[in-house]
């Protein structure tokens, strides 16, 4: 059954590709995205096509698939690998199953809680496009870039300061065996759910929180359906831009420049877009509902979290074997040298 409809998924993505306006150009790139226009992966798509037409006089042009319109993250990343479509920005949450590698972003309190050190890092890590993309060639895929899309805030219905507060506590999380490690060490009990039935399932109750950055939190109204955003400080939203290996291979070494060159351009850019969207859209939820409960944890109280979250790095390097512990040993040294 699941042969049968990862086919028909297929079928429909080459439907919806093949219905694309035709370009009279050389070359017609498409670039899937798993949120909605108006966020701030729209606006990283859309700065990037504006670039890239601009340099390329429009002998390139860029046609952008917001969320849904190929099907989910996992279908756009397989699509990249197949060729159908030539780049896709996805959150390293959704590449577990393919990467498995790749979760070593996911692992909470790793990265520090200063926004340009996390930057610097996702920029200009050795151990990014050095090492982790070999695995991620492995796989088909190349990695072009990766940026943060700010704090992950959990939104739940009530206030939660330790890990007794989570217990029978269901917390939707995306399809990753580590984030499922991570809030089970945390005292919850992690749901995984696609990301379209989040809002009716908060709704309904038929999981108590959330977690995501505040942008995504204000676009997808899940703010409506909770009372509090904790900001507990675990870990920020990575999402990373991948196109095919075998496509990437195929452009010039002047194209595959033109690529790499403009997305380091970038980082200025999308930095900023995401400071900017963080402020604006808690302002608008403040705004639309006044009596929501903000909750910064204190140091104390993310120690007890961070201690309980030592059991998912063991959890990592068992899902990543010897090569996860490389990695992870490889990152945390670049991370302690740009924290000093």
């Amino acid at each position: 059954m699941s042969s049968i409809l990862k086919s028909l998924k297929a079928m429909t993505a080459a439907m919806v590709l093949s219905a694309a306006p035709l370009s009279a150009h050389a070359e017609d790139w498409k670039f899937a995205i798993e949120e909605i226009p108006g966020s701030i992966m729209d606006a990283y798509a859309q700065e990037f096509k504006k670039r890239i037409e601009a340099k390329t006089n429009g002998d390139v042009t860029i046609t952008i698939f917001p969320m849904g319109t190929l099907g989910t993250p996992t279908d756009t990343v397989e699509q990249a690998t197949d060729g159908l479509i030539q780049f896709t920005n996805v959150s390293i949450g959704n590449l577990g199953t393919i990467v498995p590698e790749s979760q070593i972003f996911l692992l909470p309190y790793l990265f520090p809680s200063d926004a340009k050190a996390v930057s610097d890092i996702l920029n200009n890590s050795k151990t990014i496009y050095g090492d982790l993309n070999d695995d991620f060639r492995k796989r088909g895929l190349e990695v072009l870039t990766m940026y943060s899309e700010g704090p992950q805030v959990w939104t739940t219905n009530k206030e939660i300061r330790n890990p007794d507060d989570f217990s029978n506590f269901k917390m939707r999380v995306m399809v990753s065996p580590i984030l499922l490690e991570t809030y089970k060490n945390m005292g919850a009990s992690p749901t995984p759910l696609p990301f379209g039935e989040v809002f009716g399932a908060l709704q309904l109750g038929a999981v108590d929180g959330q977690v995501n950055p505040v942008p995504t939190i204000e676009e997808m109204k899940f703010y409506e359906v909770t009372d509090y955003l904790i900001w507990a400080g675990e870990q920020e939203l990575v999402t990373t831009v991948v196109a095919g290996t075998d496509w990437f291979d195929t452009l010039s070494p002047d194209r595959q420049q033109l690529v790499r060159e403009t997305m380091a351009s970038m980082s200025g850019f999308i930095d900023g877009v995401v400071t900017d969207f963080n402020q604006k859209r808690l302002d608008i939820i403040k705004s639309s509902k006044p009596d929501i409960n903000l909750v910064v944890l204190s140091e104390e109280e993310r120690d007890v979290f961070r201690a309980r979250s030592e059991a998912t790095e063991s959890a990592y390097v068992d899902a990543a074997g010897d090569r996860g512990k490389v990695l992870l040993d490889a990152l945390r040294t670049e991370i302690a040298s740009t924290h000093q």
